[in-house]
Order: C-alpha cells, then structure tokens, then sequence
C-alpha cells in the first residue's frame, strides 16, 4: 500500500505492531476453530504460528509499517507460492470470513475496519487460482 505524502498509513491507523500482532492473532483463532474454514485449514500445517508469523511480516509491510516479510524472505510472490493450493471462490471466502471475524475484534473504528476489509479482499480474489 503506498502513502501519501503525511498521511497516516493503514499500519499506523491500526494502531501497530501490537495491534497488527493482535490481528493476525485472531485470525488464525478463527481459521482453526470455525467448522465452516476446515478445508481452507487443511492447507496448512499443524502449527500455524509458521504462517502467523509470515501473515504478520507480510500484512507489516502492506500497511505501510516495517516490511518485514521483504527483509527476511524477499518478494511475497503471493500468486506464486500459493498456487500449489487449490484457491476458489470458496476458498477465498473462508479466508475472509476468517479475516472479518478478526477485523471485528480488533478493528472498531468501522470506517478503518471496511477500508482493510475491501482492500484484502482485492488480495484475497487475485489469489484464486481455480474458477
């Protein structure tokens, strides 16, 4: 996401690390407990503090903060590294059911809350790699 010149980044608007920490957080709780994202869980590995940590690097820099996932791993080549996983439009939805929950949680200026929503969902149906 780019900034204009003095105006605060979504990162900063979120309130952070700790904010953006409890996001991620959340999200992943919503992933591994709700019934309706088992087959969108079933693409991960038991532990999901691995893609915790990377969703956190990743969301970092695309808010505007510190571009974490950049200094460790490179480019995120998102469409690449995730096309060995079948991403339809269910797929996508129970990504951003996952991410609505945690957004609601976490994000209660609502204005801010819909503008990281629309702006991932963009994200999230680039991703879809079937129909």
């Amino acid at each position: 996401m780019t900034n204009q010149e003095n105006e605060p980044t979504l990162y900063e608007r979120l309130g952070g690390e700790a904010q953006l920490r409890q996001l991620t957080q959340s999200f992943y709780q919503h992933m591994d407990t709700l019934s309706e994202t088992k087959p969108i869980r079933g693409m991960h590995a038991k532990s999901l503090h691995m893609s915790e940590e990377k969703l956190f690097m990743f969301l970092s820099g695309w808010m505007g903060g510190p571009s974490l996932y950049w200094e460790k791993y490179g480019h995120p080549r998102l469409r690449m590294r995730h096309m060995p996983f079948a991403i339809d439009e269910s797929a996508r939805d129970q990504w951003m059911l996952c991410m609505k929950n945690a957004l609601d949680e976490v994000v209660k200026d609502e204005s801010l809350n819909d503008e990281i929503y629309q702006a991932l969902y963009g994200v999230a149906d680039f991703m879809r790699n079937r129909p």
